[in-house]
């Protein structure tokens, strides 16, 4: 080729790679992320072959944590926030520091000085936020209470870090004059005064920037989309999400020297509060999914192999520093301010690996020559390792979760739970309906209005608190799921209503339903006839295609003939 194409190389090499071992991880049963990070070690500098431009793939990866930490947001509201601060605040202080007291621990066994165990420790201490969403969302877990305790402790995280990054420099150099023995000529005053002054500053930086958000963003950013959704362009809504994601991103890190996913993640809560949140949402997916897959190639990048033959021993110290420190201090604090078992879980599996922030300390401290370059070596290798576990983590942690939770005394009164765990539905000839949205809140209005007994699953938990109330049983989470496949108790029901627009995740409930019932009438939705006759391969057994029923209705209005009549070439009679 006659110009340089390594930008497209890198993201060429970086999906493809991302999509043939994902693909292959998905097969054997394990998290597709497992594949995206061997992408990422396969294309990477140590390993030999194709290498991409590392400097490149991390540039990617820093617009997919935007998008995703946007997405987050836009399932969070500032209300969230503030409900968890009791937990989330001292929660995530106390896990931090417990973590880089074993950190420093680990350091002194291998005769590094204090400041590097410090510096060590910390880097262990902080979860991955892109990880740890993800992990959230696939189990359907934000909209949750333990999902808001979760998302809290990280924005705890977060900005515990942007003081860090600061404040590390300005303290290296006061150790440094320390070291050199020039207290008596005023220089360790006067760096002092500069820790102080450069915290001072980031605190003011902070607040400017939350009180920003809360004040203009919230006027501006609701204001900017119901403009562009008065222009009728669906390409100028889409265009306007991202430059809001990608623009208050970028602006937050560079006014307010705040991390790019933290602005993100600000600016998706301000605009939940309005009413083209869901819509937001769906613009942004495709594009987020494809980026955060970047981020876990990235990761995948910066792996040397080697190191776990070279100092095995001190990686797996690291790794369960991680995995099992990081759990154990936040199941037990999580439980200290009386959340439930589930909540407590759900944090520990949270926090049992590390990412971006880790990365970034270690890459400092080896710069201020706190930290050894053995030192990134062990970071990186308990990343990657933690990251690729820690979809086990998750399923081992829901497997005790029966035997941890306590039983209360007969007649004693059950703790309030965050969140109820609802069994198997006792239900009986009933119909489920997965999905509450403009399609399936017809179809459920009308089920009831003819006393049917309806069953609804639905993950959005603010549109199942309006049906709880009317009596309608409910379920928030995710239908494809076996546990929530079972409380639908699908084995006797009558209908199965899959009126979610997905077709891919529809295919999944549908084959999971007809598994377990095969008399079930399943009765589902699609956009094009190729989603039809996936569907009906599955199982449905009457699939309505929107829009060939429009184009029905309009047919007969204007011929006054049935359409299938009228153009049967087109228009077949309904299935």
């Amino acid at each position: 080729m006659g110009h340089s194409t390594t930008l497209v190389t890198t993201i060429v090499a970086a999906l493809a790679l991302a999509f043939l071992l994902g693909t292959l991880a998905h097969r054997l049963r394990l998290s597709p992320l497992v594949g995206y990070l061997l992408a990422g070690v396969a294309v990477g500098p140590f390993t030999p072959g194709l290498v991409a431009d590392q400097g490149l793939a991390n540039e990617l990866a820093e617009i997919g944590v935007i998008l995703l930490m946007f997405g987050v947001g836009l399932h969070f509201s500032v209300r969230d926030l503030l409900s968890v601060k009791s937990v989330a605040v001292p929660g995530a202080l106390l896990q931090m520091a417990f973590t880089t007291l074993l950190g420093l621990g680990l350091a002194s066994l291998m005769g590094w000085p204090l400041p590097a165990g410090l510096f060590f420790g910390l880097a262990l201490s902080v979860a991955s936020t892109v990880v740890t969403m993800r992990a959230l969302q696939e189990r359907r877990l934000m909209e949750t209470d333990r999902g808001r305790v979760a998302v809290g402790w990280l924005v705890v995280q977060d900005f515990a870090m942007v003081l860090a990054l600061v404040l590390v420099p300005a303290l290296a150099g006061l150790a440094g004059h320390r070291a050199a023995g020039d207290q008596a000529t005023g220089a360790v005053t006067a760096d002092f005064r500069d820790v102080l002054l450069a915290l001072g500053l980031t605190l003011v930086k902070i607040a400017a920037f939350v009180v920003s958000m809360l004040v203009v963003g919230r006027r501006v950013i609701p204001w900017l989309l119901h403009y562009i959704v008065h222009t009728g362009s669906r390409e100028l809504f889409r265009l306007g999400v991202l430059v809001i994601a990608l623009g208050v991103a970028y602006g937050s890190a560079a006014l307010f020297g705040v991390s790019f996913a933290l602005g993100a993640f600000f600016a998706g809560m301000i605009l939940s509060e309005s009413a083209l949140s869901q819509q937001a949402a769906a613009e942004s997916l495709p594009l987020r999914d494809a980026f955060a897959v970047l981020f876990f190639v990235s990761v995948g990048m910066l792996f040397n192999p080697t190191i776990l033959f070279d100092h095995p021993w001190p990686v797996l110290a690291a790794f369960l520093i991680v995995t099992v420190g990081n759990p154990v201090a936040a199941f037990f604090l999580t439980r200290a301010f009386r959340q439930p078992v589930s909540a407590a879980l759900t944090m520990a599996a949270s926090l049992a690996q590390i990412g971006e922030f880790s990365f970034i300390l270690a890459g400092l401290g080896i710069e201020l020559r706190l930290l050894p370059d053995q030192a990134r070596d062990f970071i990186l290798a308990g990343a990657i390792l933690s990251i690729l576990v820690n979809p086990l983590i998750f399923g081992l942690l829901d497997r005790l979760k029966p035997r941890l939770e306590p039983r209360p005394a007969a007649g004693a009164a059950a703790p309030a739970p965050l969140r109820v765990e609802l069994a198997t539905s006792q239900l009986t000839e009933h119909a489920v309906l997965v999905g509450f949205g403009r399609v399936g809140r017809l179809v459920g209005e009308a089920l009831l209005a003819e006393g049917h007994p309806l069953l609804v699953i639905e993950d959005r938990a603010e549109i199942a608190a309006t049906l709880k109330p009317r009596g309608v049983e409910v379920i928030t989470g995710n239908a494809a799921t076996p546990p929530v496949a079972k409380a639908a108790n699908l084995p006797r029901a009558r209908w199965l209503i899959v009126a979610i627009p997905n077709a891919f995740e529809a295919g999944e409930i549908v084959e999971q339903a007809r598994t377990v019932n095969r008399t079930l009438e399943i009765v589902a939705r699609a956009h094009s006839d190729a989603e039809v006759e996936y569907l009906r391969g599955l199982g449905a057994d009457f699939i309505i295609m929107g829009e060939r029923e429009i184009a029905r209705g309009m047919i007969e209005h204007l011929l006054g003939a049935p359409a299938d009549q009228v153009a049967p070439e087109f228009i077949p009679p309904p299935p």
